[in-house]
């Protein structure tokens, strides 16, 4: 591969460790295409994907986004959902600051922490019901009835959301981020997101409980009243809609990201059922090894950068490449590409770094945590009934899993 013409980003994601490992090994920074016929540039090595997302000359804000800026990027791109979305992931500066810390009041280790019974008690009941959901061969969708409910679940009892929105928010959801859908469609998707979140903040408003959304509009109404920090309806429903996302879509990859990563090493899941690995260890391999997310849009440079000797121009729309750099050997040795739970612990950037690293990281620590100590307790003769190589990808080059997991469970 060469650096010299962009490399068309692959909107089905079909091989998305095989596109990376191509960028990383091609440059730190290389051109991209995007769907539509955008260009942009990508950040593909640990280093410098590290520095590139701490550097204050970088902006997440599409005010910065030179082509969107001066009119050449389609009112109906797929995109748009992330460069155009009202919210902490998309501000800067006093903005992002602001908005950070009215969630950051609501979302505190205390309610975190709090959380803990609940998750194991959702988790005990997903897991009692698993072989019911078994077909005539014994084998059950584990992504489907397991991965999927249990983070959908946690975020939307944390947020207060009622349980019948749940089924068509991850729908909605699926569609806004997989690369591979329609324009239109990923745009119709975000757009029902907004109207069914702004419904919760109104049933909340009416009728406020302890929960993350009614803190958000005690925290809007209140600094809105004393003339303080102020959180619009629009912000307050852009914040919502990025912990629905992110609060279920990256768990749900990394639960099932972690069970595929066990059944192909039995070596390493035997040390961890004998108490020699802690399900802790599990958890940060598979965000470095396997990263729920694959690439990340979008970032702004707000000069001109240079990244190790190749120019990013002023403006341009670029994605972090967690999934490359996540197997980065100039950082993780020669032997990145292998799964290892007794790697010595070292960082990664499966939830970024800097200002905008993600403020939900413990909780989906958490409930990884205890979803796979659990699932391996109550079925330690679980197996993957596809080989991995088989099974179907998730859509889409931001996410990093399967669509599906079918397993036996004993």
């Amino acid at each position: 591969m060469t650096t010299a013409h962009p490399h068309p980003m692959d909107p089905t994601g079909s091989d998305v460790h095989a596109d990376a490992a191509a960028l990383r090994e091609a440059g730190a920074a290389c051109p991209v295409m995007l769907p539509g016929g955008v260009p942009g540039m990508i950040i593909s090595r640990h280093r410098e994907l590290r520095d590139f997302l701490a550097d204050p000359k970088v902006a997440k804000n599409a005010r910065h986004f030179a082509a969107h800026q001066e009119g050449r990027i389609p009112a109906q791109w797929q995109l748009n959902a992330f460069a155009l979305v009202n919210g902490m992931t998309t501000a800067d500066g006093d903005d992002h600051r602001r908005l950070r810390g009215l969630a950051t009041k609501a979302f505190t280790p205390r309610r975190v922490a709090a959380m803990r019974p609940w998750i194991e008690e959702l988790t005990a009941g997903l897991l009692a019901a698993l072989p019911g959901r078994a077909d005539a061969d014994g084998v059950v969708d584990l992504r489907r009835h397991f991965a999927y409910p249990l983070p959908m679940g946690v975020i939307c009892e944390l947020l207060g959301v009622d349980p019948a929105y749940r089924d068509r928010l991850h729908k909605l959801t699926h569609l806004m981020v997989s690369t591979s859908s329609a324009a239109g469609d990923a745009m119709a998707a975000q757009a029902e997101l907004h109207a069914i979140l702004g419904q919760v903040v109104v049933d909340r408003r009416a009728d406020p409980g302890d929960d993350l959304t009614s803190a958000l509009i005690g925290a809007r109404d209140d600094t809105w009243h004393d003339g303080g920090e102020r959180l619009s309806d629009d912000e307050l429903t852009g914040t919502l809609l990025l912990m629905i996302v992110a609060g279920h879509e990256t768990t749900l990859n990394l639960i099932t990201n972690a069970v595929r990563a066990l059944a192909g090493h039995p070596a390493q899941l035997a040390m961890v059922l004998a108490g020699e690995v802690s399900w802790d260890a599990v958890v940060e391999e598979t965000l470095r090894w396997d990263s729920p997310v694959a690439n990340f849009p979008f970032r702004y440079p707000t000069t001109d950068l240079v990244v190790d000797g190749t120019t990013v121009p002023r403006g341009t729309p670029v994605l972090a490449a967690y999934a490359a750099a996540g197997r980065d050997p100039r950082e993780y040795g020669p032997d990145a590409d292998r799964f290892d739970v007794t790697r010595p612990a070292t960082r990664h950037l499966a939830f970024g770094h800097g200002a905008h690293y993600c403020l939900g990281a413990p909780l989906a620590r958490l409930e990884a945590v205890i979803a796979l100590r659990a699932l391996y307790a109550a079925y330690p003769g679980i197996t993957q009934a596809v080989p991995d190589k088989e099974l179907p990808p998730l859509p889409g080059f931001i996410g990093t899993s399967v669509a599906e997991l079918p397993v036996r469970l004993s």
